[in-house]
């Protein structure tokens, strides 16, 4: 029903005019992404219906959390979602691609997140926007990581969801541009499924990886208590 609003426990998320409608994805970052070192200043890069902000909003005291999105529709629908949500005070998206952001925006973040997209040529459809937002020639990786090296402060966090085939040339290009690898999670459908997805961290400071791996589903709709535990505070039954 992607016409129906999407309720979380504490916002609500209109997505009629996304391309890239609410996923397990883009709440598995929100809810992964670290906010430990207690970010001041968040960027999400290619916010959509802007959830990824809305729950870092929900679970920190960032006073700025800017987000950008470069298709209209999406563009105006996150703003929307932004001013209803409890936290409008902090929440900015900015229309513009990322190359644009990077070259007018001076600030540095003490958090970056990014729900890119990553989908093959193999998969395009006649639908342009939805092209844009789910294939990775819209915003290759590369461009992804030199642009957040720009962005993000000394100490800061970027985290990242991406396909697990494409974790080893992720993590190698990162390291190109001085961003290491901290935290892994690897991400499966149910226990013998393959894993799907890595959420990973970067910062500036090499250290031990630590690695580990979440299971969403035992059975269909029986959820695991890994993933209960990391979205409880935003799912309606969990």
């Amino acid at each position: 029903m992607p016409h129906k609003p999407f309720l979380f426990k504490k916002f609500t998320i209109h997505q009629d005019r996304c391309a890239m409608k609410i996923g397990t994805d883009g709440v598995l970052l929100g809810a992964w992404t670290s906010v430990n070192h207690k970010p001041f200043s968040i960027l999400d890069i290619g916010a959509g219906t802007g959830v990824i902000s809305l729950m870092i909003a929900q679970r920190c005291h960032a006073e700025l959390i800017d987000a950008i999105e470069i298709d209209d529709d999406a563009y105006e629908q996150c703003t929307e979602n932004f001013e209803n949500s409890t936290w409008n005070d902090r929440l900015f998206c900015y229309h513009a691609s990322l190359e644009e952001f990077v070259e007018e925006i001076d600030d540095k973040y003490d958090l970056i997140v990014s729900n890119p997209p990553f989908y093959s040529d193999d998969y395009k459809s006649d639908n342009a926007q939805r092209d844009m937002a789910r294939f990775q020639d819209a915003l290759p990786f590369e461009h992804l990581i030199e642009s957040v090296s720009k962005l993000l402060s000394e100490t800061g966090v970027f985290s990242v969801i991406i396909p697990f085939k494409e974790e080893p040339a992720f993590i190698g290009l990162a390291k190109d541009f001085g961003l290491f690898n901290n935290r892994i999670t690897r991400i499966k459908g149910n226990p013998t499924s393959e894993t799907k997805r890595s959420l990973l961290e970067f910062s500036f400071t090499e250290c031990e990886v630590e690695v580990d791996e979440l299971v969403i589903e035992t059975d269909r709709h029986q959820y695991t208590q890994d993933y209960i535990n990391l979205t409880k505070d935003f799912y309606l039954k969990m």
